[in-house]
């Protein structure tokens, strides 16, 4: 600062496609410092009015911050999408479940360029057999449930979503396998023994 050197911080959501659609900029600094690099942030924010794919979120960090919240709140619609996904496929009756969801794209509340993305998926590997059930993490979603305790601002969805993929790391869980044992002990309900199928054997 003494030097006359000024800091901007920005974060950046878009994707693989943002090369495209452009980008969605959420940067934080003083005033005058976001005014002076406005022109490299036109040039990558989507076309449009300013305020639609860019924000100057406050103070130097409150860029990044934004983006991690908006990476917090990615990981519950996805989880959202992906519990939809396993009950159409489970039930019997719905015999196309890559086109329900492309019938939400259209004029329904929960349209969204996720939503797209998933059709996309669906289109490549209608129910997705090709891919392994495991997810990563890469921080974000963490941070976010932190910063909900450091706060004390309840974030039930989020949290569960970033749990959801803890599970999703697991071959055979000891959670699971706790409860079953309990099941069991208290009131003789079916085990499954290791290397068998599971059956939907109570209500």
């Amino acid at each position: 600062k003494a030097k006359g050197i000024g800091f901007v911080d920005c974060g950046v959501s878009g994707g693989v496609w943002g090369l495209e659609n452009g980008y969605g900029l959420m940067c934080g600094g003083d005033a005058a410092h976001v005014e002076m690099v406005m022109p490299i942030f036109d040039a990558l924010r989507p076309e449009g009015p300013r305020d639609e794919g860019f924000v100057h979120a406050g103070e130097v960090g409150s860029g990044h911050y934004v983006k991690m919240v908006h990476n917090g709140i990615e990981y519950g619609l996805m989880q959202a999408y992906a519990e939809g996904f396993e009950l159409l496929l489970a039930k019997d009756t719905v015999k196309d479940v890559p086109g329900s969801f492309k019938a939400w794209t259209r004029g329904t509340v929960v349209r969204s360029w996720l939503l797209d993305l998933m059709v996309k998926a669906l289109e490549e590997d209608h129910d997705l057999g090709q891919i392994r059930g495991y997810v990563n993490d890469s921080g974000e979603g963490r941070w976010t449930v932190e910063e909900g305790i450091a706060h004390a601002v309840p974030m039930p969805v989020i949290t569960a979503s970033l749990f959801a993929r803890f599970s999703s790391r697991q071959d055979d869980s000891p959670q699971m396998k706790a409860v079953a044992a309990l099941r069991n002990q208290f009131g003789g309900h079916a085990v499954t023994k290791a290397g068998e199928s599971g059956v939907l054997t109570d209500h």
